[in-house]
């Protein structure tokens, strides 16, 4: 899940990292009032989850409060990569002498974290480190030990900051693994980091990534999800407690288990199909949950056919067949269905699909052919 520039930086300034005076607006007049609050000069910034914003016109310096409500009027009427901008982050302007990257990610190689930065901030970190990876400094954080002090002086000396500047940057460097971890984060990052011309540190720019297995435990960051970077099918399954990914092919998968999912896409794959989605309905599905997998399959208008592939251990065969069953009542579909069932009363599970006259396989192999055969009529 990822958060909004606004609460990225204020989240960051809950652990100690200076971030400009600003405020959120939704309409022009309240992007006036908070420019006239803040005094001088300030920054009109659209509140949308993809980058080039500057280049879209999304961010735009005004001068005084009346130049603020026009660039707000003309920033949230912008639709930014198909997002629309529905709020604007009115900021004190900063005086900018240098920009810094700085950020922490995982780094799966390693099993660690990493806490990088470049003196070469305020742009893509990604082009600086295919174009010139020598600007990036990197530092492994042990999980367990945390961000050590001596590890903040290495990546201040790495990117030639002053030597008065490296106190509080070690702060900030502390205060973005704190709020890496307290967060559940994979990927805190502020971009820029700026050098003042008072010859101070300010974080204009955040960005944070959340983990969303780890979410349960941040009901209060649940809320700031934006749902219009998510399509309707994947908000749908999150309510449901289902995992999903929309894919590009014809035929829609529903399956209990990521690994077995995974193999299943894979066997279409082998007999030249195309899996239309990752669907796991988890294991002790009910045959609710059943039934909304089965509709979010179907609202896919690529879908030609559907294969199912149940290992009944924890999930009762005779349950999925029912949650099928009872979805096809309400969503009275057309689309061919083949279904493979194993394990925990698969047999009265077929039993119920057959007496339906639907199609049936007994290995996964035979269910991806009919599948296949059944989205190419």
């Amino acid at each position: 899940m990822k958060l909004h520039e606004y609460y990225s930086k204020r989240r960051f300034s809950e652990y100690g990292i200076p971030i400009p005076k600003g405020e959120i607006a939704e309409t022009p007049q309240e992007a006036q009032k908070i420019a006239k609050e803040l005094g001088g000069s300030v920054v009109v910034k659209s509140q949308v989850l993809v980058g080039g914003r500057g280049k879209a016109g999304g961010i735009k310096v005004a001068k005084d409060p009346k130049e603020a409500f026009q660039h707000a009027e003309d920033i949230l009427k912008l639709t930014i990569k198909g997002l629309p901008v529905r709020k604007v982050l009115i900021d004190e302007a900063a005086d900018i002498k240098d920009e810094i990257y700085l950020g922490i990610t995982n780094d799966r190689a390693a099993r660690k974290p990493v806490i990088m930065a470049s003196a070469e901030g305020g742009i893509d970190i990604e082009e600086v480190a295919h174009k010139t990876p020598e600007k990036i400094i990197k530092c492994h954080i042990d999980p367990l030990m945390g961000l050590q002090s001596y590890q903040s002086r290495d990546l201040a000396a790495g990117i030639d900051l002053p030597r008065d500047l490296w106190r509080d940057f070690g702060k900030i460097a502390h205060g973005l693994w704190q709020a890496y971890v307290g967060s559940d984060a994979t990927l805190a990052e502020i971009n820029p980091l700026v050098v003042t011309g008072e010859g101070q540190l300010l974080a204009v720019d955040g960005k944070m990534v959340l983990d969303d297995n780890a979410l349960f435990r941040h009901p209060d960051l649940e809320k700031y999800r934006d749902l219009d970077v998510d399509k309707e099918a994947e908000i749908q399954a999150r309510e449901h407690g289902l995992s999903f990914i929309k894919l590009g092919g014809d035929i829609g998968c529903m399956v209990n288990g990521a690994g077995l999912a995974m193999t299943t896409m894979d066997i279409i794959k082998l007999f030249g199909g195309e899996p239309a989605n990752f669907l796991d309905i988890g294991g002790g599905a009910s045959s609710e949950k059943v039934a909304a997998a089965l509709e979010i399959i179907l609202s896919d208008s690529n879908v030609k056919a559907v294969l199912f592939n149940i290992f009944g251990g924890i999930t009762r065969c005779d349950l999925v067949a029912m949650g099928i069953l009872e979805a096809l009542k309400d969503l009275k579909t057309e689309v061919p269905m083949v279904v493979r069932l194993v394990g925990t009363n698969a047999a009265e599970g077929r039993q119920l699909l057959k007496d339906a006259s639907m199609e049936t396989a007994d290995t996964l192999a035979e269910a991806a052919k009919m599948a296949i055969a059944a989205a190419k009529r």
